[in-house]
C-alpha cells in the first residue's frame, strides 16, 4: 500500500531509525518516544490492524513478538521488564492503520498506562 506510512518505511522510501528486522517484519524507534526505549515492530506485510488479522496472516503476529523480544534483549530491558501494546482504531489512539506493536521500557510503566 504506498499510501501508508509504514508500507513506505518498510520499503525504504522514508527514512527510520532501525533496530532490528528479520523476514517479516521491521523494529524500529517511534518518532514521538513514551518512554526512555520506545520501538515500533511492524510487519513487512500490510495488515490494517489486530482487528484485521485473520488465518492468512498465519505467522504475522508471533513473527512480531519474536522481533519484539530481540530488541528487548538488544535494548538491555528484557530482563527488568518491557510493555507490548497493540492498539485498534481511533479511540485506542492508533494513528497509522498498519499493525505494530509499541515495545516500551527503560523506565517503571504506570498503571493503568496514561
Amino acid at each position: 500500500m504506498s499510501e501508508c506510512l509504514f508500507c513506505q518505511i518498510v520499503a525504504g522510501d522514508i527514512p527510520a531509525r532501525v533496530v532490528a528486522e528479520s523476514d517479516r517484519a521491521l523494529a524500529f524507534y517511534d518518532v514521538a518516544p513514551q518512554a526512555p526505549v520506545h520501538v515500533l515492530v511492524v510487519p513487512k506485510e500490510h495488515v490494517e490492524s489486530a482487528d484485521a488479522v485473520a488465518a492468512d496472516h498465519s505467522g504475522v503476529v508471533d513473527a512480531l513478538v519474536l522481533l519484539a523480544q530481540r530488541v528487548a534483549d538488544d535494548e538491555g530491558v528484557r530482563d527488568s521488564g518491557y510493555r507490548l501494546v497493540l492498539n485498534v482504531g481511533a479511540d485506542a489512539q492508533m494513528s497509522v492503520a498498519h499493525l505494530h506493536l509499541h515495545l516500551l521500557a527503560g523506565r517503571r510503566l504506570a498503571w493503568p498506562p496514561g
